[in-house]
């Protein structure tokens, strides 16, 4: 089973290289970059920011693990980390993104 999860980083963070090291680790299959403006409230104030949407696609058993990650690597105070459960993916994808997150880190891959 397939999830996603949608994380916002910070456009002049490393971002790819953070990226690179969760797929490098096992926990993502693939992270798609988008370049975002965002603005939301922060501490009573209006903020607008640049930052990258990040689109994290891993295998559900190790979806605790990533989250984990995520909340003590990211850079936020309170990092974004919204979960989403794809009803239809190709089998063949599936596969790829199981093997490329599950299936390495049960062979003892990191």
């Amino acid at each position: 089973m397939m999830a996603l999860l949608l994380v916002t980083y910070p456009s002049d963070r490393d971002y790819l290289g953070w990226a690179r090291s969760l797929v490098g680790r096992g926990l993502a299959a693939c992270v798609n970059v988008i370049p975002v403006k965002s603005v939301y409230l922060w501490e009573s104030d209006i903020q607008e920011d640049n930052e990258v949407l990040l689109i994290l696609k891993t295998d559900r058993r190790v979806l605790n693990d990533l989250k984990d990650v995520i909340k003590s690597e990211h850079p936020y105070q309170v990092p974004e980390i919204v979960e989403l459960s794809p009803a239809d993916v190709n089998k063949s994808y599936l596969d790829w993104v199981s093997e490329s997150t599950y299936g390495r880190r049960t062979a003892g891959t990191r």
